[in-house]
């Protein structure tokens, strides 16, 4: 990787130090712009509100015994959209035109899609498990995202929407010998990637005609990447352990309707390297990642020690993320770096700045919208 293109040493972090300011006083100062002459052509104008599709009256009538369980996810869902219009608020003006979408949209459908399962297998405990409640996580702003049809507690595939055919395909991990000792671990993450499939294509039948063009691929296609990296993560740690540990096998997460990307090369168990400039695949060799740095209110003592543990996370997280980077010039789709490296790596930094935000909150007024500071670019 070229010196003209490394990210500065940690002594040279650019980290804007601001006032704390409360949640309420920094949605204030963010309506006061507006209202002062921001652009109404902000992706995240001020205006606008986040909505989402009600669940309610597709879930039905819930047994007593789950009843509980499913009020206290129904409320949760209150609260996860209530944080991200709190979000809108705080970062308007913010970011590219992608911003909302990257940062608050994408991470909002994450939180209420685990919020839907659990009611789903709150009421499958005690009765008919129903299916597809997915599709009521995509929220979008201004209007909730049209749901077509309520979800069916029914094994059978509807007959409308993407064809019941179709079949999510995904390719198969290419790894280097196995240690003995790395065995039974390995085989273990098999089995799972397995599982994931097998639970995805049974979301897929049992959503066939709901959600909009991009269901599929924002509840179903993108949550099962997320899970195959971390289990191919796990794969490679656990050789790692008593081996060389394999590069590259984030090129097999991604999957696809009908067809499986294509995972075009063996992963290697050398130490990273550089690619020759010129090398195919959507990013040339002399690219790396480039993330901003987040702006933080003024730390107290007692939190210090933990926040520059999460900086320094977030500094361990981009350097890794351009060594898969370096490793994998050539590989995989058009879309293979967003899917499988920028997009797990937003995900990773919104963990470790929830974590700071968690941190100072604490013993101080809890900064909102640290998110913002989570996606990251080819540079």
């Amino acid at each position: 990787m070229s010196q003209a293109h490394a990210r500065p040493q940690r002594a040279k972090r650019r980290i804007v130090w601001i006032g704390a300011l409360s949640a309420g006083a920094m949605a204030a100062l963010a309506v006061a712009a507006f209202a002062s002459g921001g652009s109404s052509s902000d992706a995240n104008a001020t205006a606008q509100n986040i909505a989402c599709p009600n669940p309610v009256n597709a879930i039905g009538a819930v047994p007593a015994q789950a009843q509980a369980e499913v009020n206290r996810e129904l409320a949760n869902l209150d609260k996860q959209l209530s944080e991200a219009n709190t979000r809108l608020a705080n970062s308007a003006g913010q970011g590219g035109p992608n911003f909302v979408q990257n940062a608050i949209l994408g991470p909002l459908a994450s939180k209420r899609t685990a919020a839907l399962d659990r009611i789903a297998i709150a009421i499958g405990r005690v009765g008919a498990r129903p299916q597809g409640l997915e599709q009521f996580a995509t929220c979008g702003l201004g209007q909730a995202p049209a749901v077509t049809s309520a979800p069916s507690t029914s094994t059978s595939s509807p007959s409308t929407g993407q064809p019941a055919a179709q079949n999510i395909v995904c390719p198969e991990p290419v790894l280097p010998a196995v240690p003995a000792q790395a065995q039974a671990e390995v085989e273990r993450e098999l089995a799972n990637l397995d599982k994931q499939i097998s639970e995805a294509n049974t979301r897929l039948a049992n959503s066939v005609g709901q959600g909009g063009p991009n269901f599929v691929q924002n509840a179903i296609l993108g949550p099962l990447a997320s899970k195959r990296t971390a289990a191919l993560d796990r794969i490679a740690i656990a050789i790692g352990r008593v081996g060389a540990r394999p590069q590259g096998l984030e090129q097999f997460a991604t999957c696809a309707l009908g067809e499986a990307p294509a995972g075009e090369q063996p992963p290697s168990s050398s130490e990273p390297t550089t690619p020759a400039a010129g090398s195919g695949g959507g990013q040339s060799a002399g690219q790396n990642i480039v993330c901003p740095d987040p702006v933080v209110p003024a730390v107290p003592a007692a939190a210090q020690a933990e926040v520059e543990r999460e900086l320094a996370n977030l500094d361990k997280q981009i350097a890794e993320a351009n060594t898969r980077l370096a490793n994998t010039v050539g590989q995989g789709g058009p879309n293979f770096v967003q899917n499988a490296i920028l997009g797990p790596l937003a995900d990773k930094r919104t963990a470790a700045l929830n974590r700071i935000e968690t941190a100072i909150g604490r013993v101080a007024a809890k900064p909102e919208g640290l998110e913002r500071f989570a996606t990251c670019q080819l540079g």
